[in-house]
């Protein structure tokens, strides 16, 4: 009796002892969060709780992704977690990750959050090659991301050199030209320097734009043989189902949308597809493993679903959805707007104030030089003035001088002389008289002269000494007046209209808002044309300048093959669009004959 107490008291704390939680790492994009799950909580549970965490309502193109010998998986909805063939120690981890892809990027994903991890992933696949882009589409493609992640381009900030430690273009690119990390980033930024403007979001939305129409966005490829044992790839994506050739993943040579395809089941290895059309013969592959064959058929019904689900109308979650997105554009456009408008009355202010500052610097150069020139002025002046009191004294002399020498000359001629010899002296003296006074009138004369011009050119200074001083005087008042208008003059920050706008700015949008708005949309589609077909233009140049840069022996067979469709204008989706022109019954009989 008491062992029978004491086994069952220690099986009870045993039961005791198992944990009833487990810990799990959820690894996003750009974050890393750890959950404490309950061991009897499903996949839907943890999902959702990811989900929430996150703020995501588009929880449809998502799962939780783990990698089980080599395979990868998805956890399943409506099975415990640790019942999937996850690994034991703790934490357990999964990667949060799109599984399905949209057929158009700007009008199915509708949260921020939804766009946000899209471009994050896209990015990561293309910079791994998993996706492959073209040299010139790589480069737009980097300018957006530089765009969502600095935002406007500023020469002031954004100098030579500041991309030099970011990975924005896939290794194959930047081995296939003699291009050295400089000179990819001069031609980055020439594009994003053409991005002003964009908010995160929009750079991100116009990067998935781009990429979507690449040829190995959302497609996931399989190995496979067909019934001759040929070897193929499967592509499923959300168009459809596509065969490919194992060297060529760029172009399909058999496509069947989801719309032809009517069940999908396997069996062991082998998988079977039934078409719609009922007459006609089912078609089957194999696959490599049981496992692979589990994959193919989750994300043939996930895919098969969204597809059918685009093509009816939209559910009363994803319409309330919409509504809220376009009201939160708006109300970010607007503020937008506003946020252009004050800086752009900042600007303009701040450049008046330069304005004003550069013109006062200049009258006060000019003031400075008048006062310099004033002064020279009056020191001319006074050097002339002393000159011309000194000239008029020295005329006044020689006047007296000669005089004086008149004076002698008539004394001696009135002076008997007695004797010849006494005569012809006296003679002698008065030429001599006679010649020094003519000599002292010319100088007078000259001294008069030169009095006169020295008082012309004293008048002269004293008339620029009036005029330096009228001139300082208008600088004194232009300066005075400047003043006055840099002071009424103040950053836009100060100024109350701007307080008016933010008190009357409203977004309870109404008729008269909504078609303003409705026109800047119209407005804004119009000038995306344009910009679409400059930067096609802009593709095309630098596809022919980085050409002859080109290190043709490092192409790989995807670059020859994406050029061969190129020159014959093929592309993604107009290849798609041939194949199914065909009946359906002669794609599975090509499919067959493989």
């Amino acid at each position: 009796m008491a062992g029978a107490i004491a086994s069952r008291m220690s099986f009870s704390s045993l039961k005791r002892k198992q944990p009833k939680t487990f810990t799990v790492r959820v690894v996003t994009m750009d974050a890393e969060m750890e959950f404490s799950c309950e061991v009897k909580w499903k996949g839907k549970d943890l999902f959702d709780l990811v989900c929430r965490t996150l703020g995501l309502r588009e929880t449809w193109f998502f799962g939780l992704q783990y990698t089980i010998k080599d395979t990868v998986a998805w956890l399943k909805m409506d099975k415990k977690v640790l019942d999937h063939d996850v690994p034991t120690e703790e934490p357990v981890t999964f990667h949060f990750l799109a599984k399905f892809y949209p057929e158009n990027a700007e009008e199915e994903l509708v949260q921020e959050i939804t766009q946000h991890l899209f471009f994050l992933q896209v990015k990561k696949q293309i910079l791994d090659e998993k996706i492959y882009c073209p040299p010139e589409a790589s480069v737009l493609l980097a300018s957006y991301a530089v765009q969502a992640k600095y935002g406007d381009y500023d020469p002031n900030v954004h100098k030579r050199g500041f991309l030099a430690q970011e990975e924005l273009l896939p290794k194959r690119v930047i081995n296939l030209y003699q291009m050295t990390p400089e000179m990819w980033e001069e031609r980055i930024t020439a594009w994003y320097a053409e991005h002003r403007g964009r908010a995160r979001d929009e750079a991100e939305i116009e990067y998935l734009k781009i990429a979507q129409d690449l040829e190995m966005y959302g497609v996931n490829y399989f190995a496979i043989k067909n019934k001759k044992g040929t070897e193929l790839l499967l592509g499923v994506d959300a168009l459809g189902l596509h065969i490919y050739d194992p060297d060529n993943r760029l172009t399909p040579k058999i496509s069947f949308p989801w719309n032809e395809i009517r069940n999908i089941s396997y069996s062991d290895k082998e998988f079977t597809i039934k078409p719609l059309d009922k007459k006609i013969d089912v078609f089957k592959f194999n696959s490599s493993k049981l496992r692979v064959n589990k994959l193919i058929l989750q994300l043939c019904i996930g895919n098969h679903d969204l597809f059918m689900r685009r093509r009816k109308a939209d559910s009363l979650e994803v319409q309330q959805m919409k509504a809220q997105a376009r009201e939160e554009k708006a109300r970010k456009q607007m503020e937008r707007q506003r946020l252009a408008r004050e800086k752009q009355m900042r600007e303009e202010a701040e450049r008046t104030r330069d304005e004003l500052e550069r013109r006062l610097m200049q009258l006060k150069e000019e003031a400075t030089m008048a006062n310099e020139a004033l002064m020279r002025s009056e020191e001319t002046a006074d050097l002339l003035a002393e000159k011309a009191q000194i000239t008029e004294e020295e005329a006044k002399l020689l006047a007296q001088k000669a005089a004086e020498a008149e004076q002698e000359m008539q004394r001696i001629k009135a002076t008997a002389i007695r004797t010849e010899e006494e005569k012809r002296l006296m003679e002698q003296k008065v030429l001599e008289a006679e010649m020094l006074a003519l000599k002292m009138a010319e100088e007078s004369e000259r001294r008069a002269k030169e009095a006169d011009q020295l008082k012309q050119d004293l008048q002269e200074a004293r008339e620029s000494e009036r005029r330096a001083k009228q001139k300082l005087l208008e600088i004194t008042s232009k300066s005075s007046y400047t003043s006055v208008n840099s002071s009424t003059t103040a950053l836009p920050a100060d100024l109350p209209s701007f307080n008016l706008i933010s008190e009357s700015l409203s977004f309870d949008f109404k008729d008269t808002d909504m078609k303003r708005l409705s026109m800047e949309i119209e407005k804004e589609k119009v000038e995306y044309m344009e910009k679409s077909k400059h930067l096609q233009e802009q593709l095309n140049e630098l596809k022919t300048e980085i050409e002859a840069l080109k290190l043709k022996e490092r192409e790989t067979v995807l670059d020859i093959l994406h050029n061969e469709n190129t020159s014959r204008g093929n592309s993604k989706h107009n290849t798609i669009k041939k194949l199914t022109l065909q009946s359906t019954q002669s794609r599975v009989a090509f499919f067959e004959e493989l």
